[in-house]
């Protein structure tokens, strides 16, 4: 099931991108409309977390792919823009393809 570092990258990408999400629409609303900082202090060391594993995987399936400084970095930005993972997915989908061998039936 994980046996390609885009994969992996993808998935990581969509979690930190999920993470993100709630940290910006849900634990920061209730953080200044609540007044409650306790969520904002959870969601974003989780987020954090998640996004150097977002870091390393990027770096991981660069390097074996020898993907472009250009892409890697596209990559990147998109993970500072909420939604973002959305769009790289679909890139990444079209690298995974191109990189799977052709399975024999």
């Amino acid at each position: 099931m994980l046996d390609s570092s885009i994969k992996k990258f993808r998935i990581a990408s969509f979690i930190e991108g999920l993470s993100y999400l709630v940290l910006l629409f849900i634990a920061m609303p209730i953080k200044y409309i609540g007044g409650n900082p306790i969520p904002v202090k959870i969601v974003g060391m989780t987020h954090g977390v998640l996004f150097c594993l977002f870091i390393y995987f990027l770096y991981t399936a660069m390097s074996e792919h020898k993907w472009s400084k250009k892409f890697s970095l596209f990559a990147f930005i998109t993970s500072l823009v909420p939604f973002g993972m959305l769009f790289l997915d679909k890139y990444l989908k079209k690298k995974e393809l191109a990189s799977t061998p052709a399975k024999l039936v």
